[in-house]
């Protein structure tokens, strides 16, 4: 299986940490050099890609902003000449709230950010890799754009969106060189579930309890799924939604 990307270049949206930052560090140690998106300073991202040898630059980017998007990718193709992957990974959790009580302004954020920001961030990664006709594209979803859950409306239907939303770019780009998956998380451990929780020990345990084998994943276990995605050893996968949950959605 060919894990090398060496000459190649990944943009990564949510970098700053979690999953993205894994995802970024994952690429850069193939050989790849990183592009990476976010709203918060990605300072110590550079810091461990540079540490492990490798090279990136980061892109102040809001994904809900066309002029951000439109900004991220005008610098990668302006900094490394090309684009052959993607990783949209960006995303919020939202507020925790029945749908009858979910605020207008909330909805709206949620699905700027976590919807609508996969559309604008494709919308502009595709003609870049159209350029060298070839390009792997992978969003991310989550478990819960597959199932329900309770106090979550709005999260669960961006990440039904975002999976619907692949399927049917990777049909429109079947013929063209670029692939479009997407991975689905199951709890992971991350800063944005350390908030969820407000960093108590008991809700971690809790949400460790919901999956199958008994314990959260790690964003390093996510980042693995999405590089293998992009890998020329995934050269026939596309329009899939890969789970990587533990087993969460096997029941």
């Amino acid at each position: 299986m060919d894990m090398n990307f060496k000459d190649q270049v990944a943009v990564v949206t949510g970098g700053y940490s979690g999953i993205g930052q894994s995802t970024a560090l994952a690429f850069a140690k193939r050989g790849a050099r990183v592009v990476v998106g976010d709203v918060a300073d990605c300072s110590e991202t550079l810091a461990r890609i540079k540490a492990a040898g490798g090279e990136a630059i980061a892109v102040e980017c809001d994904v809900s902003r066309m002029d951000h998007v439109q900004r991220l990718m005008r610098t990668a193709e302006e900094t490394y000449g090309r684009l052959d992957h993607a990783f949209n990974n960006a995303g919020i959790a939202g507020a925790a709230a029945a749908c009858e009580e979910l605020a207008e302004a909330d909805w709206d954020r949620l699905m700027g950010v976590n919807l609508k920001g996969v559309w604008m961030c494709m919308k502009h990664q595709i003609p870049l890799m159209a350029k060298h006709g070839k390009g792997s594209i992978v969003n991310c979803a989550s478990i819960l754009g597959s199932v329900g859950f309770a106090n979550a409306s709005a999260y669960v239907a961006s990440k039904h969106g975002v999976n619907g939303l692949t399927r049917a770019v990777a049909l429109e780009q079947a013929t063209k060189g670029i692939r479009v998956n997407s991975v689905c998380p199951g709890f992971i451990h991350t800063p944005m579930l350390d908030q969820a929780v407000g960093g108590s020990e008991e809700g971690l345990k809790q949400f460790a309890a919901l999956e199958p084998m008994m314990r959260m994943g790690t964003p390093e276990e996510v980042a693995e799924a999405v590089v293998w995605l992009c890998s020329d050893g995934a050269s026939f996968v596309s329009g899939h939604c890969m789970a990587v949950d533990g087993a969460y959605l096997a029941r």
